[in-house]
């Protein structure tokens, strides 16, 4: 997989896409922890969306380190997988974050999942290394 500093115009496409996300943080012990994601880009950061108190949430507030990975609908030989570093982590505008989400993937105006008193966080990934296939 060649690797780039930025995004294609072909990886791009795939993260405007209604595809899935995978998300890899890591336990406090350092296993890995996976997770599926609704997600989105931001100029070259990775924008995710979760709850407080969530496995992925817990992860990525105390270890930074984290690795995604989508892969094209339409062709699944094409992916892109990142390795990257969480740089913001915050629950100011997180339910617009998920709300927008909501409207790409579901087709919805507001994220019908919300539990009483859930507690939505935007987390803003920055990638380290990009590697696209097919190049």
């Amino acid at each position: 997989m060649p690797m780039t500093d930025t995004f294609t115009d072909a990886a791009r496409r795939i993260f405007a896409s209604r595809a899935l996300a995978h998300v890899a943080s890591l336990e406090p012990d350092g296993h890995p922890n996976v997770t599926p994601v609704w997600a989105e880009l931001d100029g070259d950061d990775i924008v995710i969306n979760t709850a407080l108190g969530r496995a992925k949430a817990r992860n990525l507030a105390n270890d930074p380190r984290v690795a995604v990975s989508i892969t094209d609908l339409e062709d699944p030989q094409a992916n892109v997988a990142v390795r990257g570093t969480v740089v913001a982590f915050t629950t100011k505008g997180a339910d617009e974050v998920i709300d927008r989400l909501a409207k790409k993937y579901l087709g919805v105006d507001r994220y019908p999942y919300r539990s009483e008193g859930e507690v939505r966080v935007t987390v803003r990934i920055r990638p380290d290394r990009i590697a696209h296939q097919p190049a």
